[in-house]
């Protein structure tokens, strides 16, 4: 349904609810509920259909509507005299406060079309206010304030309808004010404005005559202010009202204003001889103050006006000053510099600005090079400071011309009042900048006159031969190129070392023959330096002025050389000199080539650095680097001189095993590499420290005998270095046919695991936490399981290691986070007393150490509206092995928070009990292979109850994982071990069991 179509059922809506109304007085109370009602479902529409910026100008609007209509309500009430008279009461003050809302959202409209401060526009505004104030004060309020029969109450509330119609007609000359086009949607409020003035007026002058009825023509006014407010906020244009009209350019109408200012300002002194005709002046001090507020408003604008002019002047001034500068500037720097200083005159004192100056930019086609127009465009608030500029584009003349973007940003009132000087400012640049390119144009051309002196002071030797191969003329050049100052008559070959004189005569007979090659020689200078020369020759013997062959000789060694070394950078790491993976792929294919040829077997070897990342994430990307460095030199002295090392990127390796005749030789190089970086590398941090950390790494090895390509013989050692890594670490591994179905569904897991995580293909278990005294359920932990729609569910051990390897863990940690709560919050909800008290929720080492964790678990609980106490997180003792104060004070502020921290598989780490007392913890989980031996060994009943003693020491919950039989839940209780889980209890199960499981205790 189009708007069009809206607005006009809207209309025929509101004609057959007034024809309803005129047509059956007695339903009149329901037919006029209908129509204010129908008015504010017009804007409520509007609003929802249209989407406004800001929408609480059309709210209050609504809000005016809805306490009319109400106000209607009680007043038709009030007309029944059996009902009581506080109803008139309540009519008159939802009355009363409609003009306020009305105001309210009349100058929210204005606040966002100005954007500025008008003072100018305020002062008109408020001159036919007070005239038009004055004339309901005489003709409306004056007589209520002299009515001996009314109470002083009534008196109140009959003169606040007319101040209330003053105040609304005060904003609304403030909207009509604002400069731009006045959108559709602003004339609409401004015909509901009117309407409802001019009933009000009318039904005020019958209320003193006691002759106002409902149905009369009087309602007619108040029909079009609900039906004109309903339409305006379903036209498009309602849009318009609550945007920026900054850059809208005003609508020139001085006359206008002029007009209706000289009428209102006249009405006073109308007023007062109107008074005096017809039976003595009875409101003088009414009329006086009113005629002496529109003298001050008066005088108050014209004082604006001389403030103009005199600004006005003073930027002719500043004109005329900048023309002088202007005549002197040379350059475009000197014209760019006039301009600055024009500006900074122009502008009022301490007046607030930024000048931006653009690059220089090539103008295209489109471009008008004669376009100066200054133009008033919005900027970046963040870059510019304010949130309008005004635009210039400076055009440079040359081949091709250049602009240049110029933009002062300043107030939006103050760039209207200097737009014209800037105007008249850019058209003096304009004609100056013409001035330069012409003064330019003819320097160049007089520069072509002094062609002879460049050539003469050219660095390139120019030299001419004869046909015998002597030097007829020589540049001035040759003697600082060459130490050779005269060098007519001289044989050319004598410049030239002996190993290319045959290059040389091929250049020359080639340049007889017509062709113009370039070709690099080695000459030699007089005190026996070489120099590598870069020589051209052109036949020019039928010119009469030459009559030879002319060479041109330029110096090329450093060129040359830093030609050279690019070529080396190329093919080579810069980081640590091996080859790089351009250079190892191209000898690995002529390697297997030849290897094919001969039947050698080759060997490809993938090396990766063990736990590179946390490297470089805890010391720092330079100690990094050294790491590399190290690492590469020892490979390389770990391979034979037959083998090519190289780097592959970041803290891969590779490495090309020479062809031998079988595989040994790569598995014994792979041997002698896992050996040497085995050993613990001294690196310096760069601030005079040092650190000794590991380059161990993991090697995958594979040979050309499985592989049919060179692409297929890297695939393999890749895989291969897969199968090293999940092997442990700082091994090597060598590919295997039987293992490469494994290998290859490894890695589609792990390739799938992120588009896992975002098409919704994990879902999680609970698994109860029970109390092991009352065997009551106290939480549940949340167990993620992958639905894996081709291989049905997994466990974590499928796919966990993988996303850990592959950083798709902490998107999945933060979802597994966000469904527990959600879930938990579910389960709060629909009943309290089955609901667990927390969930407790896995966090691995790298999603903790993410930036902004803390963060995420806030927004988290926010979302799914959960307590913070409602959540436990469970941590590995290796998460404070690195960054040790960074992790407390994380875990200080999850604390602080009310979030509980429980150190999962306790016993099986870093079991140090210093960072038992160091690090905020709630809970000890002890890991379930201490729970297997509780019952057949002594020592593991012993250290299990040294365990629980110690946590109750230290005033730490425990929960034992992994109880299978009853047996070990006795054992475990006798020992004061508080809480549990296992299988005893229950599998993990999923949400929609946990309630049945909570609302009994668990069978034992």
């Amino acid at each position: 349904m189009t708007t069009r179509f809206a607005r006009g059922c809207l209309v025929v809506w509101f004609v057959l609810l007034a024809a309803v109304f005129y047509a059956w007085p007695a339903s009149h109370m329901y037919s006029w509920a209908a129509i204010g009602l129908s008015g504010v479902a017009g804007i409520l529409l509007g609003v929802r259909l249209h989407q406004p910026e800001r929408r609480a100008a059309w709210y209050l609007l609504a809000a005016a509507l809805l306490f009319f209509s109400a106000g209607d309500t009680f007043g038709f009430l009030a007309l029944d005299p059996t009902n009581p008279g506080w109803i008139a009461v309540v009519s008159d003050v939802l009355y009363i406060l409609v003009y306020p809302l009305l105001a309210g959202g009349l100058v929210l409209f204005v606040r966002a079309r100005s954007g500025d401060r008008n003072r100018a526009a305020l002062l008109d505004g408020l001159v036919p206010t007070v005239s038009l104030g004055l004339l309901c004060w005489i003709w409306l309020i004056a007589p209520y304030t002299r009515a001996t029969d009314l109470t002083l109450v009534e008196k109140t509330i009959s003169i606040a309808y007319p101040l209330g119609d003053v105040l609304a007609l005060a904003m609304m000359l403030r909207l009509l004010s604002v400069p731009g086009r006045k959108p559709p949607a602003a004339v609409m409020l401004c015909v509901g404005v009117v309407g409802v003035l001019v009933s009000d007026v009318v039904y005020g002058l019958a209320r003193l005559d006691n002759a106002w009825n409902v149905g009369g023509p009087i309602d007619l006014g108040w029909v079009v202010f609900y039906a004109a407010m309903g339409l305006a906020a379903m036209h498009p244009s309602m849009t318009w009202l609550s945007a920026n009209s900054t850059l809208a350019t005003p609508v020139s109408a001085r006359w206008r204003r002029l007009t209706l200012m000289t009428v209102a300002a006249l009405i006073a002194p109308g007023v007062l001889i109107t008074e005096h005709f017809t039976g003595g002046v009875v409101d003088a001090p009414v009329i006086a103050a009113g005629s002496a507020a529109l003298v001050l408003l008066v005088m108050a604008r014209v004082g604006g006006l001389l403030t103009d002019q005199r600004r006005a002047n003073h930027r002719e001034r500043a004109l005329r000053q900048v023309a002088a500068a202007l005549a002197a500037a040379a350059t475009t720097d000197d014209v760019l510099d006039a301009v600055r200083d024009a500006i900074a005159t122009i502008l009022p004192p301490d007046e607030p600005y930024t000048l931006l100056t653009g690059e220089p930019t090539p103008v295209s086609g489109d471009d008008d090079p004669a376009d100066l127009e200054v133009r008033l465009v919005s900027t970046d608030p963040g870059t510019a400071g304010f949130p309008c500029a005004l635009h210039a584009a400076l055009i440079v003349p040359g081949t091709p011309a250049r602009s240049i973007a110029i933009q002062l940003a300043a107030r939006v009132g103050t760039l209207r009042t200097v737009r014209p000087a800037m105007q008249a400012l850019f058209t003096q640049v304009g004609m100056v900048v013409d001035r330069i390119g012409m003064a330019a144009e003819i320097s160049r051309r007089d520069g072509e006159a002094y062609f002879r002196t460049l050539i003469q002071s050219a660095s390139d030797v120019i030299l001419i031969v004869g046909d015998d191969d002597d030097i007829r003329y020589a540049s001035p050049s040759a003697g600082t190129v060459l130490g050779r100052p005269d060098l007519v008559d001289t044989p050319l070959s004598r410049l030239i070392a002996d190993t290319h004189h045959d290059a040389l005569a091929a250049l020359l007979e080639q340049a007889r023959a017509g062709r113009i090659d370039g070709m690099d020689l080695t000459a030699v200078c007089a005190d026996r330096r070489l120099l590598q020369v870069e020589c051209t020759a052109r036949d020019l013997r039928d010119d009469p002025t030459v009559r030879g062959l002319v060479l041109t000789v330029r110096d090329v060694t450093e060129r040359r050389r830093l030609e050279n070394d690019l070529a080396h950078q190329a093919f080579h790491d810069g980081l640590t000199g091996l080859a790089n993976r351009v250079l190892f792929r191209d000898r690995l294919e002529q390697a297997f080539t030849a290897a094919a040829c001969d039947g050698s077997e080759l060997g490809v070897l993938f090396v990766d650095l063990d736990d590179f990342k946390e490297i470089n994430d805890s010391l720092g990307h330079a100690v990094g680097d050294q790491l590399l460095v190290a690492v590469g030199q020892r490979i390389a002295g770990a391979i034979g001189g037959r083998d090519t090392a190289a780097r592959m990127g970041g803290d891969e390796f590779a490495v090309l095993v020479a062809s031998a005749p079988d595989a040994d030789a790569a598995e014994a190089v792979a041997a002698r590499i896992v050996a040497v970086l085995s050993a613990p590398i001294e690196v310096s941090d760069g601030l005079g420290g040092s650190h000794v950390i590991s380059g161990a790494a993991s090697i995958g090895v594979a040979t050309s005998r499985d592989a049919d390509s060179p692409t297929g013989l890297l695939r393999h050692a890749d895989l291969a270095l897969y199968l090293a890594k999940g092997a442990g670490k700082a091994t090597w591994q060598r590919y295997r046919s039987d293992l490469h179905t494994a290998m290859v569904e490894r890695l589609a897991l792990r390739t799938s695991l992120h588009e896992a995580v975002e098409a919704g293909q994990f879902v999680l278990q609970y698994q109860p936490i029970v109390d092991l005294g009352t065997r009551d359920v106290v939480g549940v932990e949340s167990l993620v399981r992958w639905q894996h729609p081709e291989r049905g569910l997994l466990g974590p051990y499928h796919f966990i290691e993988l996303a850990e390897e592959s950083g798709a863990i902490v998107g999945l940690g933060a979802w597994v986070l966000r469904e527990s709560l959600r879930q938990l919050a579910q389960w709060k909800a629909e009943s309290s007393s089955s609901a667990p008290r927390y969930v407790s929720v896995n966090v691995s080492a790298r999603q903790f150490r993410q930036p902004g964790f803390v963060d995420q678990v806030r927004d988290s609980l926010a979302a799914a509206g959960a307590e913070p106490g409602w959540l436990q997180l469970e941590i590995t003792e290796s998460l404070v092995l690195r960054d040790a104060e960074q992790v407390c004070a994380d875990l200080q502020e999850l604390r602080a928070l009310g979030v509980r921290v429980a150190i999962d598989d306790f016993g099986t780490g870093y079991s140090s009990l210093s960072y038992l007392r160091q690090i905020p913890v709630d809970v000890l989980k002890i890991d379930k292979s201490f729970i297997d031996d509780i019952i057949g060994s002594e020592q593991q009943r012993a250290l299990v109850d040294a365990i629980v003693t110690l946590a109750r020491n230290l005033d730490l919950a425990v929960v034992a994982e992994g109880i299978e039989d009853a047996e070990q839940r006795a054992v475990l209780a006798g020992m004061g071990c508080p809480y549990g889980q296992g299988y005893l209890f229950s599998k993990p199960v999923w949400a929609s069991e946990v309630p049945g499981l909570t609302s009994a205790a668990v069978p034992a």
